[in-house]
């Protein structure tokens, strides 16, 4: 049983956190930006992998071990903050060894990275899973909403914490169409592309630092 007061209110919380500008919202456009819709689409799709992961570690109590260990936490962060700078500085380094060529093809040619795209999905996942902020989340705001009135709490931690990517990934999408359409606008200019890779490492980057702090 769910309360439908609380149903309504998580929606309305859910939509405001999902609309308003964020680290995942920066990645998802980055991708979008560097590698067309389709590695948009495969952001998303990790980052509500990502999210279900959460809810599972927050319904068996690791997220809670995160909250309760600084040394855990840091680790975490660390290791996550590694990752993103990983991802920017290989989108940065393949801009230097695309050949000349590359800069100047024709928009109906595939990009020299669409070949890194079956990857995109798996760095969106792995960037969500590894953000202790995104655990935190998961065992702060989501519990708000769970009735203590009815039975089973861990069935309503389990409905709202796989709710919130479920609803969340329509609004990614939105906001996917739109990167995509400013990226095709800047793709008709020559080197274009190699400025928007360079761009999207740097975005990583400070993603990375981002999640230091």
């Amino acid at each position: 049983m769910i309360n439908p007061d609380f149903l309504a209110s998580f929606l309305l919380a859910s939509f405001l956190m999902a609309v308003a500008p964020g680290p995942s919202n920066a990645f998802l456009m980055a991708q979008t930006f560097a590698n067309g819709r389709a590695a948009g689409m495969q952001s998303a799709f990790g980052f509500a992998l990502g999210g279900v992961i959460h809810t599972f570690f927050a319904v068996i109590g690791l997220s809670a071990v995160l909250k309760a260990s600084p040394t855990a936490y840091s680790a975490v962060q660390y290791l996550g903050a590694a990752y993103l700078c990983y991802l920017g500085f290989v989108m940065i380094k393949s801009t230097f060894s695309q050949p000349n060529t590359a800069d100047c093809a024709s928009d109906d040619k595939p990009h020299v990275s669409t070949s890194k795209k079956p990857n995109v999905m798996f760095q969106a996942m792995m960037t969500e899973v590894l953000n202790p902020k995104v655990a935190l989340f998961f065992i702060a705001f989501i519990p708000q909403f769970v009735d203590p009135s009815l039975s089973s709490a861990t069935f309503q931690l389990a409905f709202f914490g796989l709710l919130y990517p479920i609803f969340a990934f329509p609004i990614d999408c939105t906001y996917i169409y739109f990167g995509d359409k400013i990226a095709q606008f800047f793709k008709k200019y020559p080197h274009s592309q190699l400025w928007i890779d360079r761009v999207t490492g740097m975005v990583f980057i400070a993603l990375a630092i981002n999640l230091l702090y």
